[in-house]
Order: C-alpha cells, then sequence, then structure tokens
C-alpha cells in the first residue's frame, strides 16, 4: 500500500489544500493529513477544530485520515506507516523553502522521499497566512475556503460584515 503523509498547519484548510488532497488520492492508496503544531506559528484555530473541519471535508472519503502530532515530520511519517510526504507547490519561493525542508528530511530519513503537486492557477493565490488575514478583516471566504468552513467562521467572528466583491 502506498501511503502518503500531507503535512501542514492547515490554520485554516484552504481550497488549495483540498485540490491537492483530491489528486494525490490518484496517486496514493492512502493519504494521512497531519496537523503539526508548529512552535513558531501563532495558530489562529485550535487543532481540535482545524481536524474537524479536515474530517468534515472529507466525510466521504476513507482514504484520508486525519491526525494532529508535534515533533520532526519524518518522525511522524515513519510512525504512521508512511513512506512518502506530500506537498502542493504553489510558486517558486514555495519550491525553494520545500526543497530545503526535503534535503533535511533526506538526511533525517533517506528512506522517505517527497512528491510535489503544483497548485492549479485558480488556487495557487490561496495560502492560510493570507485567509487569515481575510478573516481578521472580514473580507469574502467563498472561494477560498469550503463551505463548511466558511459557515463555522462566520458564526465564530460575527463582529462585521464580509466586504469585497462576492464570486
Amino acid at each position: 500500500m502506498k501511503r502518503a503523509l500531507f503535512p501542514g498547519s492547515f490554520d485554516p484548510i484552504t481550497n488549495g489544500h483540498i485540490e491537492i488532497l483530491h489528486r494525490g488520492l490518484t496517486l496514493f492508496d492512502e493519504i494521512i493529513v497531519g496537523i503539526g503544531l508548529n512552535t513558531a506559528k501563532q495558530p489562529m484555530f485550535s487543532p481540535e477544530q482545524r481536524k474537524k473541519w479536515i474530517v468534515e471535508a472529507f466525510a466521504d472519503e476513507p482514504r484520508i485520515q486525519v491526525h494532529i502530532y508535534t515533533g520532526l515530520t519524518v518522525r511522524f511519517a515513519r510512525e504512521v506507516g508512511a513512506r512518502f510526504i506530500l506537498r502542493g507547490l504553489r510558486s517558486a519561493p514555495d519550491y525553494e523553502y520545500e526543497r530545503n525542508i526535503d534535503l533535511l528530511n533526506k538526511y533525517l530519513d533517506s528512506q522517505i522521499e517527497t512528491f510535489y503537486l503544483l497548485s492549479s492557477p485558480e488556487t495557487s493565490f490561496v495560502s492560510s497566512t493570507l485567509v487569515r488575514e481575510v478573516i481578521r478583516f472580514h473580507g469574502h471566504l467563498e472561494g477560498l475556503l469550503p463551505p463548511h468552513i466558511i459557515r463555522d467562521i462566520y458564526a465564530l467572528y460575527p463582529g462585521g460584515k464580509p466586504i469585497g466583491n462576492t464570486p
């Protein structure tokens, strides 16, 4: 069985992440979404909330599992039996950043291989960081996030009506 780990903070998971996961399912028998607790980041949403959203997004897809983890990604990949790491690339700077992580991962565990999928033009501009800014300033989230997450965010942050163009 070809099992991949798709690691990230997913704060929140975006349509870009969702796209990469759907495409990844054509390559792998199973994908584990690993919500990594990054000590260098201050998350907007709890790990449990992020997990709930991802589980709900893939409720009809038994080949996707969701776990929260701490520590090194390659160590977690070994723990869950994943020989592959799946990553999405939006741009050249993403590639440079991911390349260095891949080189370090290879140094730590030469048995784990990283696969990269390029984002589609429709989602290549979407990042969790930018989405959090849109949330903070009450912008439209449609087209950036799955509808169930948008619903929950609007309920969590009712302080202002979204502004901007409605898609």
